[in-house]
């Protein structure tokens, strides 16, 4: 009897129909393994994962091999987004065990919860040196009965080898050589022909990003911008940017971020957006602005809960199990059909629509990406540029609607509250630096659905604000009480800056470490299998490590409120994981981000207002580039020297002669304090 009919996780109730006897995690799953004296097949995916699909349709869709399952295993599917805690740590089980990780991820169990086989997607046939996912059922089967001693022995060294992967702590000095060996560490990734960092398949790295930013804004050497210039220019060009509907696709598969994974997650586009509006805001360029705008209208027109406030989770990768990204490629004839003949011959050129295509399962396919420049494509048809543009806007919209005639894949609706956080943050900025008022109003909104849907009696978030109960997860109290923070940044309002420091203190309470220093990823380590093990990660994982934005949680909160304690925390944090983190490099930016606010000035704006301003002083103190930017608002006569309306800059143990307006207040902010 499959048990997964009415799960809240739109990636178990789409497996609800299967022939498998399907548990959701749970101690009843685990004693029926026991009294039954079976192994566990766990299987953790998500719905927006292409090869899950896959797997579910090849072998979980087989009634033969559902029967042999259901005899011989206690079967067990978690979705990796509702359990991110199980996931972490059976991920590192498997990567242990097999070289890799990813999902589908497929772990055998002991009965106790403890891993002694796995692998990710299996074939129904041996394949490629692939063995088939019947053999192996078969040969765990029978190596279970008939070597227990030594199934049980392998899955306690695998927990106890894991145990001690889980805790990244080493603790060194923090030194400015730490940021240095990042950086560095970055630098040797980078890859100087077609940007990003490292080669197939190449992920985003927002955090990078962002450090490298900071990095040339501090030292002014060129090289760090060109870095983030190509990398931000490169990702915006190819495939892996949707360029007709906007956001981004989770990964590319090439070395040019051409062809995409298709999936497009929430929490991948948050920190993206932040990236892009603050390039725009440090250099001022135009595409970075106009990638900007598209990541928020791709999330207003998608992921939104235009009611209620909030944003789904993903969106899928694909319709249905035979399709690889159809929805978003195009043929030759599918879009010269909804394009006028001028239309048709600029949009070739410019997003290469040319038979073949990327698509290597159907080669008539196109995946549109930035091939040829504006100017190349006027020269080529003899036309302006002007007129060109004006061609290519109207392509794209004319794609956009016909694209939106076709069945769309699906959106996860939950309603996460760590993925929303971040959303709501980089709202918050996209309304400053883009002036999207609409930005920060559905903000705000969404922040408040997390506190009235997630916020538990102990004064802690559920995972999900659209499903009381649920677990409590580390990673949702720093991003929500990041949020808070900005959202306290950009009213003004003291009830935000109120629950920023509650929730910190919270987490504080909640998840520091009683055997150390830092902050397990679950409050309490108890429960079955690897739950009962800890985790305390420094590793952008791809999302930011949760101890990391912990560490910057507390040092702006520190900042802002000159609460030293705060810091001080943050500093005995981040020193815990000096070491483990600057040879961490680009897989811990978070953490780099972290280092470099405590070593290097934060930046305090104190913005004073009055009831007749017009709002532009705090218009620049929020759109303004500045890395280690802090905004603190305060009455007209609260500060000295100021009767009315401006700012106080100050960094370090110095501040800068007030600014009376905005103007001013950008000059300043722009050299007060710099290097050269």
């Amino acid at each position: 009897m499959n048990r997964l009919a009415g799960e809240a996780s739109a990636y178990l109730a789409s497996a609800a129909h299967q022939p498998v006897d399907w548990r959701p995690w749970g101690e009843e799953a685990f004693r029926a393994a026991r009294e039954q004296d079976k192994p566990v097949l766990l299987d953790v995916g998500a719905v927006w994962c292409h090869w899950c699909h896959v797997m579910d349709r090849e072998s979980y869709e087989d009634p033969a091999l559902a029967a042999l399952l259901n005899e011989h295993f206690v079967c067990i599917k978690v979705d990796r987004d509702e359990r991110p805690d199980v996931d972490a740590r059976y991920q590192r089980a498997v990567q242990a065990l097999a070289g890799q990780g990813g999902w589908p991820l497929t772990a055998l169990l002991t009965p106790e919860g403890d891993v002694f086989y796995g692998g990710t997607y299996f074939p129904p046939e041996e394949r490629h040196g692939q063995p088939s996912f019947r053999g192996v059922l078969e040969r765990v089967r029978d190596v279970f009965h008939e070597h227990r001693d030594r199934v049980a022995g392998s899955g306690r060294e695998v927990t106890g080898h894991i145990a001690r992967l889980l805790i990244e702590t080493g603790p060194g000095a923090l030194a400015p050589s730490v940021l240095d060996r990042g950086a560095e560490h970055m630098l040797q990734l980078f890859d100087e022909r077609h940007g990003g960092f490292g080669s197939r398949p190449k992920f985003p790295h927002p955090a990078a990003v962002d450090f490298l930013l900071a990095r040339w804004w501090d030292t002014g050497e060129e090289h760090w911008r060109a870095i983030v210039e190509s990398t931000l220019t490169a990702m915006a060009s190819g495939g892996m940017y949707d360029q007709v509907g906007g956001g981004f696709h989770r990964y590319a598969v090439d070395e040019r971020f051409i062809v995409p994974h298709f999936e497009k997650m929430a929490c991948d586009n948050a920190e993206l957006l932040k990236a892009y509006l603050h390039a725009h805001a440090a250099f001022g360029t135009p595409l970075f602005a106009r990638v900007a705008e598209g990541i928020v209208g791709w999330c207003l027109d998608v992921l939104a809960d235009g009611e209620r406030g909030g944003f789904g989770a993903s969106q899928d990768a694909d319709v249905g199990l035979d399709d690889d990204g159809d929805y978003f490629t195009w043929t030759e004839d599918e879009a010269r059909e909804v394009l006028g003949a001028d239309e048709w011959e600029a949009a070739r050129r410019r997003w290469d629509i040319w038979d073949p295509g990327e698509m290597t399962h159907d080669p008539r396919k196109n995946v549109l990406w930035v091939a040829r420049s504006i100017a190349e494509v006027a020269a080529d048809l003899q036309r302006d540029e002007p007129e060109v543009e004006r061609l290519l806007e109207s392509a794209r919209a004319k794609l956009k609607l016909a694209r939106d005639g076709r069945p769309a894949p699906a959106v996860d609706r939950a309603i996460y509250v760590g993925w929303n956080a971040m959303m709501a943050e980089a709202f918050l900025e996209a309304s400053a630096v883009l002036g999207r008022p609409d930005c920060a109003a559905f903000a705000l909104r969404t922040l408040e659905r997390l506190w009235e849907g997630a916020m538990s009696p102990e004064g802690a978030l559920w995972h999900r604000a659209d499903r009381p109960g649920g677990p409590v997860l580390l990673d949702d109290q720093v991003q929500a009480a990041s949020a808070a923070l900005a959202a306290y940044q950009h009213t003004g309002s003291a009830a935000w800056l109120d629950r920023a420091r509650s929730l910190t203190e919270s987490f504080l309470a909640r998840f520091a470490d009683p055997g150390g220093v830092g902050f397990l990823d679950a409050a309490g380590n108890a429960g079955i299998g690897l739950l009962s093990r800890s985790v305390k990660s420094i590793q952008d994982a791809p999302t930011p490590a949760p101890n990391a934005v912990a560490a910057l949680v507390l040092l702006r909160l520190a900042a802002v409120t000159e609460d030293r304690p705060f810091a001080d925390t943050a500093e005995r944090t981040l020193t815990a994981f000096a070491e483990t983190g600057s040879k961490g490099g680009l897989f811990a930016a978070t953490y780099l981000r972290a280092v470099d606010f405590l070593l290097k000035n934060a930046c305090r704006i104190v913005v004073v207002e009055t009831t007749t301003s017009d709002g532009a002083v705090r218009g620049a103190a929020l759109s303004a580039y500045r890395p280690r930017k802090v905004v603190v608002h305060a009455a007209a006569g609260a500060v000295q020297g100021f009767a009315g309306p401006g700012a106080l800059v100050c960094a370090g143990t110095a501040c800068a002669p007030p600014a009376a307006d905005g103007p001013a207040l950008r000059r300043t902010l722009e050299t007060f304090g710099r290097a050269g």
